[in-house]
């Protein structure tokens, strides 16, 4: 793309219709040009503390840095945020405590998306929607293998177990992609609880029809008129 790009967002979460607690945790770090959705995993007052953490420990990203200090930092953050779940559980008795992430960030034409967990980063361009994430869980291996798809995994009894969390485990891995961005695209940043109740099409149709003023409460809504049995965040990105 010929200039610097320019974005506009929405971001919402919602705590759905069955949660007491809202365990998710949204960032939008317009100066940096990074937007983040994490899960918290654990019950209680554990989970939203751990995805809380992971934000605010991206949060702390210095301003200044060039892309490729940033996206360095923006990977250390997270693994920051790592060592310090595990610190808060092990002073918990050992409780197990983590997040799911996604993030998103843009720089010079190009974006980075990073995530453990099943949160997800979409992307729609001229109409097509693209899943950029492969979510770390018991049945991604089914819908890899070919055996069923993502729509069909979000209905699955093991739907929920996942294989890779911020906090969890000592080998903790963060997985990358990258790509180009074109004027158009928007960009999908959202945990489970929206993904349970909108499958690709519907997600590409809303996507591709509703104005970003309203794009996240249509979508925070049709999970709410599905069940809204888990937390909903929800961020949409526009590239100008």
């Amino acid at each position: 793309m010929t200039g610097p790009a320019r974005f506009r967002y929405n971001a919402k979460t919602h705590v759905g219709l069955r949660r007491k607690v809202n365990e998710d945790s949204v960032l939008a770090l317009p100066g940096h040009d990074i937007w983040l959705v994490s899960d918290g995993m654990g019950g209680h007052d554990a989970g939203d503390f751990a995805s809380r953490l992971v934000a605010d420990s991206v949060a702390m990203i210095p301003a200044g840095l060039d892309p490729t200090a940033r996206m360095h930092a923006l990977r250390d953050a997270i693994r920051a945020a790592h060592g310090a779940i595990q610190a808060e559980a092990a002073a918990r008795g050992g409780n197990t405590i983590g997040a799911t992430v996604v993030a998103l960030m843009i720089a010079n034409g190009h974006f980075v998306g990073l995530w453990a967990g099943d949160s997800r980063l979409y992307r729609l361009r001229a109409g097509e929607i693209e899943m950029l994430t492969t979510d770390h869980s018991v049945v991604a291996g089914l819908v890899l293998a070919g055996q069923m798809s993502w729509d069909e995994a979000e209905n699955h009894p093991q739907s929920n177990a996942i294989t890779r969390a911020v906090g969890i485990g000592d080998d903790f891995e963060l997985d990358k992609i990258r790509g180009q961005i074109r004027p158009g695209d928007r960009f999908l940043l959202c945990s489970d609880g929206l993904t349970k109740y909108a499958g690709v099409a519907t997600l590409a149709r809303m996507l591709g029809s509703l104005p970003l003023e309203t794009v996240t409460d249509e979508l925070v809504q049709l999970a709410l008129a599905g069940g809204g049995a888990d937390n909903i965040s929800v961020i949409v990105v526009d590239v100008i």
